[in-house]
């Protein structure tokens, strides 16, 4: 591992699997009565977040306060930031008061990077998502939820996602969690496909590790999994689509496009849906999406971020026999 975690292209195959394996084990934690490891204990991690944010937030601060560690959550508005304050600044006060780790959402692709490389700060960086770029343990999760869904909870240990079939369909043009799943499924051995208006498809995507497609149904019949993306319209300065309607005939995923998929597919969404947008309802609350699934799967993915870079290379599993026996 790396010190920092800035983007899921950094990771190896070894490194992938070595987080997803060590998530096993945190997943457990959550299946006891207290569900507390003393992991990082005395350690500071403060929650650096520039953009709003709901279940990342939320999923990293108790992923942070299950590991024992001192939690401090910064936000944008109601700091200095919103005074003129300079990420330099923000960041200087922070290494200031010794913080070990920052977890920091900026909507500006490339600051966490920044932040780590600076020498503004001497702590780990972990990248909760910044501007179009990348958002790394997004793709961890999202991995993890597909590995136990598709090869199994305890056959999946050690592997990978090698020969499974991932179709990744919405606005990729602005979606940093489409970016990261590319990265980290091709690295997994995953094959990808992207399913997009021809508008909301990047410059330059030929170069991207993974297949283009415009027809959504013709994808469909041969997916392991499909993962639909949010339409960003806070992202966007221009009309990307003709209407909310159309997009939704076009790609948008109902009953009877989901009973075109084989038995085994799931379908997974990174958060917030915008149901009827999307997603129907009647998918979004069917038994093979795994959205709530996704967000229980967050805390021990970022459980298992923090251990790995905070807590050493050991196994996590030590830890948790240990404090069982106790």
């Amino acid at each position: 591992m790396q010190r920092h975690l800035i983007s899921a292209a950094d990771l190896t195959r070894d490194d992938a699997v070595l987080i997803l394996d060590t998530a096993e084990e945190m997943a457990r934690v959550a299946d006891r009565p207290i569900k507390k490891l003393p992991t990082l204990r005395g350690r500071t991690i403060v929650n650096l977040f520039f953009e709003d944010s709901t279940r990342t937030r939320i999923s990293f601060e108790a992923a942070e306060k299950r590991l024992s560690a001192d939690v401090i959550n910064f936000s944008a508005k109601g700091s200095s930031v919103s005074k003129g304050e300079s990420l330099k600044d923000t960041a200087q006060t922070l290494e200031a008061m010794g913080v070990d780790a920052v977890v920091i959402r900026h909507g500006a692709s490339g600051a966490p990077y920044r932040l780590a490389t600076s020498g503004w700060i001497d702590a780990v960086v972990v990248n909760a998502g910044d501007g179009t770029h990348q958002h790394p343990t997004q793709a961890l999760l999202d991995a993890f939820t597909m590995r136990r869904r598709l090869v199994g909870r305890d056959a999946g240990i050690g592997r990978d996602l090698a020969g499974k079939r991932i179709t990744i369909v919405g606005d990729v043009l602005h979606s940093r969690v489409a970016r990261s799943n590319v990265d980290l499924l091709h690295t997994l051995g995953a094959e990808v496909t992207l399913v997009a208006p021809p508008t909301l498809v990047p410059v330059g995507i030929e170069t991207w590790p993974c297949e283009v497609s415009y027809d959504l149904d013709s994808t469909l019949p041969k997916s392991d999994a499909v993962m639909m993306l949010r339409v960003q319209r806070e992202r966007m300065n221009a009309a990307f689509f003709p209407t909310e309607r159309e997009y939704s005939r076009r790609y948008g995923l109902d009953g009877d496009r989901m009973a075109r998929m084989p038995e085994h597919a799931i379908v997974m969404h990174p958060g917030p849906m915008v149901r009827g947008m999307e997603i129907t309802a009647e998918v979004a609350d069917s038994e093979r999406c795994t959205v709530v699934e996704q967000v229980a799967n967050g805390v021990s993915i970022r459980m298992a971020v923090l251990y790995l870079l905070l807590g050493g290379n050991e196994p996590a599993v030590s830890h948790a026999r240990s404090t069982e026996e106790k």
